[in-house]
């Protein structure tokens, strides 16, 4: 594995072509044009149905100039544990030489969700390649439901604020924490807004033999009821306040790889997506109190156990 550097990076070819049919401001294109630029050597991607698939392959045409699987919306993983199984098989009898590295894409609906028995099992039985979850809190591609990534108090079509309900009454579902208890050999959970963490992450991924997992945010202005031009601004905005962590487990050892130098409270990420705006009406600011005491809670234990894996100094 190289080191990463912004001259190297310089030189590489797009390996998603401008012009396909995500929305203005999609999230989900930076991270992939960034998950592209930091592979070494060539991949095979594999994707659940689902914005990124939709919009980027539309019958005759491709934005990809990568070999590119369709997989259903719930076997992203399985695709690529076959097609991974199937070079593993063709270079035993010597019919491929080259070095081939796997990529699987879902979104939060096509991993948290339906998908996930497939990426169990995926990880499960070691195959060597990279689940990539870019994850917009919601199915977006089919009218922006509710998933078990959506955070608390989130509106959506299916958990709508009203004088019913808040918006969605549940925490989301911390898949990360669930992945690393597969014990693969790498995760981590990046955003676009820092792209040489999320490509050295990457390319970290990709050189280690074995399963990994990257968990990556990645903001939908159509769901999250934001401006077009605020993807890179809401995730960093995630990452300052600790709704979404930067860190990575390596052999089951954690390491933070950015601490805010002041952690910002959660209304600060909240209040510039339309999804929220219900929230801060008098009777709802429960709900903000309690999003923030989860997330208090969970980056104290992260920061713990960043410390106890770290190196003694001698």
């Amino acid at each position: 594995m190289s080191k990463l550097t912004l001259k190297e990076l310089s030189k590489q070819e797009e390996l998603l072509s401008g012009g396909h049919r995500l929305c203005a401001g999609c999230g989900a294109s930076i991270i992939v044009r960034q998950i592209l630029l930091a592979a070494e050597d060539p991949v095979v991607v594999t994707s659940a149905t689902g914005c990124l698939e939709v919009a980027t392959t539309i019958f005759p045409y491709t934005a990809w100039k990568v070999p590119f699987f369709h997989s259903a919306f719930e076997n992203s993983a399985a695709t690529a544990s076959g097609v991974e199984a199937m070079y593993q098989s063709l270079k035993k009898q010597g019919k491929i030489k080259e070095k081939i590295k796997f990529i699987a894409f879902g979104g939060d609906g096509g991993t948290y969700d339906i998908g996930f028995q497939s990426l169990s099992g995926a990880l499960e039985r070691g195959h060597d390649f990279t689940y990539i979850c870019y994850d917009n809190g919601a199915y977006m591609n089919t009218g922006i439901q509710r998933s078990s990534s959506t955070p608390i108090g989130a509106a959506t079509t299916t958990s709508p604020a009203g004088k019913v309900v808040p918006g969605k009454m549940q925490h989301r579902k911390n898949l990360t924490k669930i992945v690393e208890a597969h014990n693969i050999p790498y995760l981590a959970q990046a955003s676009p807004s820092k792209p040489m963490d999320l490509m050295k992450k990457v390319r970290k991924a990709l050189a280690t033999e074995g399963p990994c997992f990257l968990n990556i945010v990645s903001p939908c202005n159509r769901g999250w009821r934001s401006a077009l031009d605020g993807a890179i601004r809401e995730s960093q905005l995630a990452v300052d306040t600790c709704f979404w962590p930067l860190y990575e487990v390596e052999e089951g050892k954690v390491k933070i790889t950015f601490k805010p130098k002041e952690k910002k409270p959660i209304e600060e990420w909240l209040k510039v997506q339309g999804r929220f705006k219900h929230l801060f009406k008098p009777e709802n600011g429960w709900i903000i109190e309690k999003m923030q005491k989860r997330i208090d809670h969970d980056w104290e234990k992260l920061l713990a156990r960043h410390e106890a894996d770290q190196p003694v100094k001698e």
